[in-house]
């Protein structure tokens, strides 16, 4: 009989990993919306070809902060309307990170603060972690992350109530926050202790007319001011008075 041969064994290939699945920014941020506006400029700019390269096509993946379209509305000053088409897509550019990061992880990446944003340079972000809370300061700006839109290694969106402002170009001289209303006042009630010192301080004053004789006409006064009384009468002749 032939003899056999022993054959080494092959332990099989691993499976190789699962690719991420194909993000689609524009169907993301159409959907989830309300993102219309920060969309528009995404486009506008052609900025949104640069994002989508970066969430399918590198392993750092993405991290986007996406005003809503209130907040675009309730800028006031200062105005996007003025700035150049190169500042704009900065501005757009502000908006997201070079890499993929969970809301879990802001909490070392506040210590890392400032981290530099897509627009490069001097156009920075910082980033505090209060009890779960992740805080955005750019200089002008000061929001929260209010939710988490998408978040699935490599591409993260989330949501912010405010347009993030780059002090690169609007500058360093950053308007104060404006005082608070001053509360409206309140009457006391009638009845109130302060409602009675308050009335309890104002002169009451109390007149008697009399007639003593045919020519002459009197009349008597007194002043009440709290514990304080004046009493004193005044007589007239009757024939100087159109009566």
């Amino acid at each position: 009989m032939p003899k056999q041969l022993d054959l080494p064994q092959v332990s099989p290939t691993p499976a190789p990993a699962p690719a991420p699945a194909f993000v689609n920014l524009t169907d993301l941020l159409t959907v989830a919306g309300p993102f219309h506006t920060f969309l528009s400029y995404l486009e506008s700019t052609k900025v949104i070809e640069t994002f989508q390269n970066q969430a399918n096509n590198t392993e750092e993946g993405i991290t986007m902060f996406v005003p809503k379209d209130g907040a675009f509305s309730s800028l006031k000053k200062p105005s996007l309307s003025n700035l150049t088409q190169d500042q704009l897509k900065k501005l757009v550019l502000f908006h997201a990170l070079p890499h993929y990061y969970s809301l879990a992880d802001f909490k070392n990446l506040s210590q890392l603060s400032p981290v530099t944003t897509f627009a490069g340079g001097q156009y920075t972000l910082n980033f505090t972690d209060v009890s779960g809370t992740v805080r955005i300061g750019s200089g002008w700006t000061n929001t929260v992350v209010s939710s988490s839109v998408h978040s699935t290694d490599p591409v993260a969106v989330y949501q912010v109530d405010k347009v993030l402002l780059p002090e690169a170009i609007f500058g360093t001289d950053i308007p104060p926050m404006p005082a608070p209303a001053p509360a409206p006042d309140k009457s006391p009630a009638a009845d109130s202790p302060a409602a009675l010192t308050k009335q309890a301080s104002s002169p009451i004053i109390f007149r008697t007319i009399f007639f003593l004789q045919d020519h002459q006409l009197g009349y008597l006064e007194s002043y009440g001011l709290g514990n304080f009384r004046w009493a004193g009468a005044v007589f007239v002749r009757k024939d100087c008075l159109n009566l």
